[in-house]
């Protein structure tokens, strides 16, 4: 499911690389200490997430690096 991100993280994105045309890969952190790695963001605004994430607060976004 893809959730609209708030205004602060468009903003911080539209700062950041796009992993390809339209989309980056992030990793999120949520307030409730739940992470995900490797999450794409379409055009800097939403986030496509997994059932059961759709009312988590996001704390934390990052660019997806490989290890």
């Amino acid at each position: 499911m893809r959730a609209s991100l708030p205004p602060k993280w468009i903003e911080y994105l539209g700062s950041l690389p796009e992993s390809g045309m339209g989309y980056q890969r992030v990793d999120v952190e949520f307030e409730d200490g739940r992470e995900l790695q490797d999450v794409p963001v379409y055009n800097g605004e939403e986030l496509d997430l997994p059932n059961g994430f759709s009312a988590a607060r996001v704390l934390r976004i990052a660019i997806h690096t490989s290890k």
